[in-house]
């Protein structure tokens, strides 16, 4: 497992990335304080962080380190995420081409799935 290491990923609490095979990776992260909105839950925007931010490097390991931009990304809410629970994102890189990729991903606590996401990036 790697952690992210852009200074972003850091800011909003860490993420760590594993490769499970060339089309399938793995990111973790745990919710903090400074992730929860006004309601004490997982805040919308630090889930669609997570999303772009575990796709995103997902994408740029299957891209042999390339770089890369996210020109899409579509998040689907479903249930919250509370303070100090676990978030484990699944991340499937749908399709490569000589100048995109596009890539799912479902974001889960130990109880239920978080939220869903896609998005597409363009290899520079």
């Amino acid at each position: 497992m790697e952690e992210a290491s852009s200074t972003f990923a850091k800011h909003i609490g860490g993420l760590s990335v594993k490769k499970i095979n060339d089309s399938n990776y793995e990111f973790y992260t745990e919710v903090k304080e400074i992730n929860l909105n006004t309601s004490k839950i997982a805040h919308g925007g630090f889930i669609c962080s997570i999303a772009d931010t575990g796709m995103g490097n997902s994408v740029h390991k299957t891209i042999e380190s390339k770089r890369c931009v996210t020109i899409s990304l579509d998040v689907k809410f479903i249930s919250a995420a509370s303070l100090g629970q676990k978030l484990l994102g699944k991340v499937k890189i749908q399709k490569k081409t000589r100048t995109l990729v596009f890539a799912t991903c479902e974001i889960s606590s130990s109880e239920n799935i978080v939220a869903t996401a896609s998005g597409v990036w363009k290899i520079l």
